[in-house]
């Protein structure tokens, strides 16, 4: 196990001012909060606070998705139902270059695919249905596709695949059910092309061409096969609950190497105030999954006893962001 250090860090005034996600992008580090701020840091001078703190006016703000991560362009979405594009090069009072009613219902998940101008939308259960509404954000957005009967509860999670762009299209509930979808398909009863039953749906997206994880909210980890000659429905990779083999009592998140190696699970445990990252990888089997514990990366004190909503990296200057509902962004280096 590998152990890496705070070096900096920043906290969010106010009270019980939870930082909900973080991302980078090339102006630097965004940074979203629950008094409803979109915040840009220099990522080299985190301590020095925001370069940029801007309103979103989203009711509750619950979603920011890098829209074009390399140009500094991010989406945020919220309780009322709308959506922005942010452009975070620009002047602060220049930076919303886009905001616009997405839907009626509270929206819970956002997925960008910036080739095609596309955003989808997922949204809580409301009035009886919970929807996805993919948008074409070009000039007026349009909207393309609506969806009201492919899940029965909030939608919690949306991705466009890797590699085919906004026709195929990944979505999780709390139905239990990990839905993919060919947007190709006008009729709605056809446009499911293969359904995974995991439970709750906390996260899920995809580690490959062919292959979904699933993580559920009481922790269950599944990797899935999509290939067709895999049997539809059946993990060929099921951990079951995590939080005894990995030490934790909570799973913030999941994120996946682009080269489809694998993918990086972080772990908390607010009785033992660390915070761990854990490398999912290959076995040597074929199509086998293991958890490779021995190169974990331990955040010791991690974010107290609070929860790390999210995490990201700086590979190429080895620091590791951390996000969590004590109201601090903190940066980590190895010791």
């Amino acid at each position: 196990m590998y152990l890496l250090s705070p070096i900096a860090a920043h906290r969010f005034s106010g009270p019980e001012v939870y930082v909900l996600d973080i991302h980078r992008v090339g102006a630097g580090l965004a940074a979203i909060t629950s008094d409803q701020k979109l915040a840009l840091f220099n990522p080299a001078k985190l301590e020095q606070g925001p370069i940029s703190l801007l309103p979103t006016n989203h009711g509750n703000l619950r979603c920011l998705k890098p829209f074009d991560g390399l140009n500094s362009v991010v989406s945020t979405a919220g309780e009322d139902g709308s959506a922005s594009i942010w452009d975070l090069r620009q002047d602060p009072l220049k930076a919303q270059v886009l905001r616009f009613e997405a839907t009626e219902a509270p929206i819970l998940s956002l997925a960008c695919e910036p080739n095609s101008h596309a955003m989808a939308v997922g949204t809580e259960l409301h009035d009886h249905a919970a929807s996805i509404l993919l948008w074409d954000v070009r000039g007026t957005p349009d909207k393309r596709i609506q969806y009201t009967q492919v899940h029965s509860d909030d939608v919690t999670e949306l991705r466009f695949h890797p590699s085919e762009g906004p026709n195929i299209l990944l979505s999780g509930s709390t139905d239990g059910l990990v839905n993919i979808y060919d947007t190709r398909i006008t009729d709605e009863d056809e446009v499911i092309v293969q359904t995974l039953n995991h439970g709750s749906v906390h996260h899920a997206g995809f580690l490959s061409a062919t292959e979904v994880y699933a993580l559920s909210h009481d922790e269950k980890f599944s990797v899935f096969n999509l290939d067709e000659t895999y049997e539809k429905g059946t993990p060929v990779a099921d951990f079951g609950d995590v939080r005894s083999e990995l030490e934790c009592q909570y799973v913030s998140n999941v994120t996946t190497k682009v080269d489809g190696s694998g993918a990086i699970i972080g772990v908390g445990s607010q009785d033992r105030q660390i915070f761990q990252l854990v490398f999912l990888t290959r076995g040597n089997g074929p199509n086998t999954w293991v958890f490779d514990k021995a190169s974990s990366v331990a955040l010791p004190g991690g974010h107290g006893e609070e929860i790390v909503r999210a995490f990201c990296f700086y590979d190429d200057e080895q620091v590791v962001f951390t996000a969590g509902e004590d109201g601090h962004v903190k940066a980590w280096r190895p010791s």
